[in-house]
């Protein structure tokens, strides 16, 4: 609308007429009896926006040259806010925009048109680091496997296994994680593990299939999770629980243990 260079009409006229003719008003404005309204195109049905404003205003659309959106928010329901600077304002804002794009790729060493490629390659590489990270906490590479040792740590207690143990700085998706490995491994059994990440305690449990007609993990880690000042819960086959008394975590896992002798 700006590039067809659209006449703006000014009419002083009666509220009630402005509206009327389609005039836009807007809620919490206050109004006289008289109101300024402009016309941007032809006035009546060729009028492409037709509103009531008091500010000064150009005599035809292409006098702004240019406009460039900056903000778009809601306000009310159904009601949208456009903040956008133009003619000066807006080739200013588009040269600044410039300015930064250069600035980034300066920082990628990449070209302004070579950036999507470039950030796409460092996405990737970051979740393969995160990949990497997750697999050296969890034990894995050359210097063994966390859950091999757990399995062959694995232990009866009344006729069904268990794994209970502490695992120093882990967090708790990542000991979630851990949990659902050993029990889909274990077959049939009860695992309890541990972790003191970030100075607090937490505790997931986790019960076979199999077996949640016996025991239940909410049960479990609620008895754990009372030795470390905290509480939980969860489902009967999964359950996690947190606390601030990490030093006293092999209480927790003695205490765990004690739930399937009972």
């Amino acid at each position: 609308w700006i590039w067809a260079n659209a006449p703006v009409t000014t009419r002083v006229m009666d509220h009630q007429a402005a509206i009327d003719a389609g005039a836009m008003a807007l809620f919490g404005e206050k109004y006289g009896d008289e109101v300024r309204v402009l016309f941007m195109g032809q006035e009546g049905q060729k009028a492409f926006s037709t509103e009531l404003c008091g500010g000064t205003h150009v005599s035809r659309t292409g006098d702004m040259g240019l406009f460039k959106i900056l903000a778009e928010t809601s306000i009310a329901a159904g009601v949208r806010r456009v903040e956008g600077v133009a003619g000066e304002g807006a080739f200013a804002a588009l040269r600044a925009a410039d300015l930064k794009l250069k600035e980034l790729a300066g920082e990628l060493k990449a070209g302004v048109d070579e950036l999507p490629q470039r950030l796409k390659a460092l996405q990737d590489e970051k979740k393969k680091l995160e990949r990497e990270l997750k697999e050296a906490k969890k034990g894995g590479g050359s210097g063994g496997n966390r859950s091999d040792d757990l399995m062959k740590a694995a232990e009866d207690v009344a006729g069904v296994k268990f794994i209970g143990a502490t695992l120093a700085g882990l967090e708790p998706a990542l000991l979630r994680e851990m949990v659902d490995d050993l029990k889909n491994r274990i077959g049939s059994g009860v695992i309890v593990l541990a972790s003191d990440a970030d100075g607090k305690a937490t505790i997931v449990a986790g019960v076979t299939a199999d077996l949640t007609g016996r025991f239940n993990a909410g049960k479990i880690v609620n008895a754990a999770a009372e030795q470390v000042g905290g509480k939980g819960g969860g489902r009967p086959d999964m359950a996690m629980a947190g606390g601030k008394d990490a030093d006293k975590l092999p209480a927790a896992i003695a205490a765990a243990k004690g739930m399937l002798a009972a």
